[in-house]
C-alpha cells in the first residue's frame, strides 16, 4: 500500500528541501556542522556552543526546519502502516508540519517562561539547548532514512517499530546527559523534575498521538 505515494512528487520536493538545508547549515557554519556530527560520540559540541547561545540561532533555526519537515514524512509512514490510508497526503503533511513546529516551539517558550520564573534561566537555556541538538541531530538522521523507505525498503511496522525505538533512545541519551550534569540540582527537586517529565515531555507525544487517531 505505502509503495503508491513514491510517485507523489511532493515528497521528493521536501527532501531536497532538507538536502538543501542541512547543506547550507554546513555551508555557513562548518566548524560547527562538523562538531555537532559527533553530538552522540562526544559532549564536546554542548560545552563549547551552550556558552554562545543566542535568541536566533541560524544554525538551530536551519536545523529545526528541517525536523519539521522531516519528521512529518516519517509520520505518514507511521500513519499509513499503523492507522490506516491517508487520502489527501499533502494536507496531513501541512498539518503535521504545522502541529509538529507549534508543540516544540511552544513546548520550548514554556521551558524558557520556567527558568525565568525559578531563576534558574542560565540551567534551562543550556537544558533547552541541550533537547534541541538531539531532536535536530534525529531530523538529519530521518533525511536518509525517509530517502530508503520511499525508494528502496518497503516501510513495514517491524522496521518503524525498530527505527521509533532508536530515536527514543537518543531522546533518553539527551535525557540522561541532563541528569548527570544537574544531578544535585535534580536530587533537591525530585518531584518538580518527575512532574515536568510528564508535563513537558511525555504530554506532547500524546497530543500528536491524540492529533493521529483524530485525524482518521
Amino acid at each position: 500500500m505505502l509503495r503508491e505515494i513514491i510517485s507523489n512528487e511532493i515528497f521528493t520536493v521536501l527532501l531536497m528541501l532538507c538536502l538543501a538545508l542541512v547543506a547550507t547549515t554546513k555551508i555557513l557554519f562548518t566548524k560547527r556542522f562538523d562538531d555537532f556530527t559527533n553530538l552522540l560520540s562526544n559532549f564536546r559540541y554542548l560545552k563549547v556552543y551552550s556558552r554562545d547561545l543566542k535568541v536566533i540561532d541560524g544554525f538551530n533555526i536551519l536545523l529545526s526546519i528541517n525536523l519539521f519537515i522531516s519528521a512529518s514524512i516519517f509520520c505518514v509512514f507511521i500513519y499509513q502502516s499503523f492507522v490506516g490510508e491517508i487520502l489527501d497526503i499533502p494536507t496531513f503533511l501541512l498539518k503535521t508540519i504545522i502541529g509538529i513546529a507549534i508543540i516544540i516551539l511552544a513546548k520550548t517558550s514554556v521551558e524558557h517562561l520556567l527558568g525565568n520564573l525559578f531563576n534558574i534561566d542560565t540551567t534551562m537555556d543550556f537544558y533547552v539547548f541541550q533537547k534541541m541538538s538531539y531532536k535536530n541531530f534525529i531530523g538529519i538522521l530521518l533525511i536518509p532514512i525517509n530517502f530508503i523507505l520511499l525508494f528502496s525498503l518497503a516501510p513495514t511496522p517491524i522496521i518503524l517499530q525498530i527505527l521509533l525505538i532508536v530515536f527514543v533512545l537518543i531522546n533518553c541519551i539527551s535525557i540522561i546527559t541532563s541528569y548527570k550534569t544537574y544531578q544535585s540540582l535534580i536530587k533537591a527537586n525530585l518531584f518538580y523534575f518527575i512532574l515536568y517529565l510528564c508535563t513537558l515531555e511525555i504530554s506532547p507525544y500524546l497530543v500528536l498521538y491524540k492529533l493521529f487517531i483524530d485525524y482518521s
